[in-house]
């Protein structure tokens, strides 16, 4: 039949000769590019002096993270400023995670060479800012973006109080601190609302 369906079209018997031994020869081929296809690809070479591969950071506890409220309750922390020596006492039963987040700022030394970075007369005065340090790294940069939850409680903001300076969203205080040098009204309402 294949002989008829070339010689059909005009082709001569020498034609069809040459088809019959170039068709095997085409299958084989496409049988060994097939089989080179299906094998596995080469391997990457492995590098006789290759590195250890870096152990990922351990991110290490701070002192006050597993502290009881007795415990954080105990402390005192005093700041030793060019205008003299201020120490405060800490309420962790009414704001535990920000007197923890105090200190361990505190303790872990990250305020020291910190600036007050506001102060108005008469108002406030306002510290903790952590990038008014002399010296920062990555590791402090990423501990200074930590943030601490909201925690209302019936401490009224009154001259003397230390409290967490908080932006105006929700759960975004991180170090920066205030003292009050007045009774602040509208924080006081605001704070007997939220804690009744």
């Amino acid at each position: 039949m294949l002989k008829t369906l070339y010689t059909r079209f005009g082709l001569s018997e020498n034609v069809y000769e040459m088809l019959k031994k170039a068709i095997p020869v085409f299958i084989i081929f496409a049988a060994l590019a097939a089989a080179a296809n299906s094998q596995p690809p080469p391997r990457e070479p492995v590098k006789i002096n290759s590195r250890p591969a870096p152990k990922p950071a351990v991110v290490k506890g701070e002192p006050f993270d597993k502290a009881d409220v007795k415990t954080m309750a105990a402390q005192c922390v005093a700041l030793d400023t060019e205008a003299g020596l201020i120490e405060l006492e800490m309420f962790p039963e009414s704001a535990s995670e920000s007197v923890r987040n105090f200190l361990n700022l505190s303790a872990t030394g990250l305020f020291d060479t910190t600036t007050f970075s506001r102060v108005v007369p008469g108002f406030v005065i306002q510290g903790g800012n952590i990038w008014t340090r002399e010296k920062m790294t990555a590791q402090i940069d990423q501990r200074a973006r930590r943030t601490i939850p909201d925690e209302p409680n019936k401490i009224l903001h009154e001259r003397g109080i230390l409290s967490m300076a908080r932006p105006t969203e929700p759960n975004g205080a991180t170090t920066n601190f205030l003292f009050w040098l007045i009774p602040h009204r509208a924080l006081m309402a605001v704070s007997r609302l939220l804690a009744e």
